[in-house]
């Protein structure tokens, strides 16, 4: 028996099952999202379910492909493959076609290709390169130069522009903070994230320029929060000794400088950045009102969508309001209305369940391995996952922004489907080999 032979052995079988499960229910939820209650359904290429098929099956084969390349092929290209997806990335802000307005895909025939895609497995393996090598990331250069790497295809991905794709890169924190990241910077993240919904709630409504013109929202707010920032470095300093305070003192000014210097660039980002739309989306979402009464269309017939699926769900292409497109973009970004819908309550726990018991299969995966290089690919994989998933429900359910990600596995598009299947391959070959690595 070959040495080969011996490591396919080992490939994990449960996470091929998990899956294949996944795969195959996204595509039978396809097929109800794409043809509706009435009729039978119709087969080809040039249905949203014959291509989907098409793509599930091309990808079946070069996931089989992979699987039979020894994984040290996949380390020693990492830089290589890196290279690649950033080629394509920046060639189709150039010669890309435009969809949704965003300058994202290649068209090939009636097929497209979005480089985006690719470009999170091509991070993944640079990052996980660049960790295996540096032997994790506990000094401040280190841990500059792996946000380097994530952050360029992540740039480049900006300018198609693509929000969403974009904040899934995020999902590499937690490789990077498994290797050794500080989690100061997790704890600086999430005040960013309290800093920028006070700051939108602040000044929403009306987007001028903080601390220009008159009085508005944010200079309220301003007001407040140095009233409230003196207050506590005044309690810190009367708490703590003498020798700590001066300390304390100029931390607590640098950090309500940072915080004032973040809050300007963030209705500067409203006022000038996002488009009128985006803006609203993100009103929405904060209950705030618009002048546009069509702003909430999506997430109004989302949630109703979802609600209307009860306890147990309409059935299986019986569902009124996707089965009759009220609900838009429910074959990609608003995916999970179509099962809510059909399946009810307890369909949509139970596939969030099984595509959470998905990735923390591959968490495990991941720490059982002796190769760095697989146990960093393997979290920067889980992370896109989570975030893939944490965004896209939270979007339909109204608890995020709409900004377009689709669930993997279960939304139409054969770029993000094949990415997705050759991550996983890659991983099971690396995971297949864990036993002859020394270390």
């Amino acid at each position: 028996m070959t040495r080969n032979s011996d490591i396919l052995r080992n490939i994990d079988g449960l996470t091929i099952l998990l899956f294949l499960m996944l795969a195959c229910l996204g595509w039978v939820n396809l097929i109800s999202a794409a043809t509706g209650p009435d009729g039978a359904v119709e087969w080809g290429l040039n249905t949203l379910h014959g291509k989907q098929g098409l793509w599930l099956v091309v990808s079946l084969v070069l996931g089989f492909l992979i699987l039979q390349i020894e994984g040290t092929f996949f380390i020693r290209t990492a830089w290589l493959n890196y290279a690649f997806t950033l080629l394509l990335c920046a060639l189709v802000l150039v010669v890309g076609r435009k969809v949704g307005g965003a300058r994202s895909w290649f068209g090939v025939g009636g097929f497209g290709i979005q480089p985006s895609e690719f470009a999170k497995m091509g991070a993944a393996l640079a990052l996980a390169w660049f960790c295996s090598k540096e032997g994790g990331l506990h000094a401040f250069g280190q841990r500059i130069r792996a946000a380097i790497i994530v952050g360029i295809p992540a740039g480049l991905i900006l300018l198609q522009p693509d929000a969403g794709t974009v904040l899934v890169f995020l999902g590499f924190v937690f490789a990077m903070y498994r290797e050794g990241l500080s989690g100061a910077v997790l704890i600086v993240g999430f005040a960013a994230v309290v800093m920028a919904v006070l700051t939108i709630l602040s000044g929403a409504g009306n987007l001028t320029y903080p601390l220009i013109g008159e009085a508005n929202g944010i200079f309220r707010f301003w007001l407040m929060f140095v009233a409230t920032a003196t207050a506590s470095v005044l309690l810190l300093r009367n708490a703590t000794l003498p020798r700590y305070r001066g300390r304390i003192t100029t931390r607590a000014i640098a950090s309500a400088l940072a915080a004032l210097i973040f809050s300007i660039g963030m209705h500067l980002a409203l006022e000038e950045v996002l488009r009128p739309h985006q803006r609203e989306r993100i009103q929405v979402l904060f209950g705030l009102e618009v002048d546009n009464p069509d702003a909430d269309y999506n997430i109004r017939h989302a949630k109703t969508a979802i609600g209307s699926g009860g306890w147990t769900g309409m059935g299986w292409r019986n569902g009124p309001m996707t089965g009759y497109g009220f609900v838009p973009e429910q074959e990609t970004d608003f995916i999970f209305c179509t099962w809510a819908e059909e399946w009810g309550l307890f369909g949509a726990v139970f596939f969030l369940i099984l595509f959470s018991s998905f990735i923390l299969r591959i968490l495990f995966i991941a720490e059982r391995q002796r190769s760095q290089f697989t146990r960093v690919y393997a979290y920067g994989v889980g992370g896109i996952l989570f975030m893939h998933m944490l965004i896209n429900v939270g979007m339909v359910l109204g608890l995020a922004p709409v900004i377009g990600i689709p669930l993997p596995f279960m939304s139409y598009g054969g770029s993000s489907f094949m990415a997705f299947a050759l991550m996983i391959a890659i991983l099971l070959r690396l995971d297949a080999e864990r036993f002859s690595v020394l270390r």
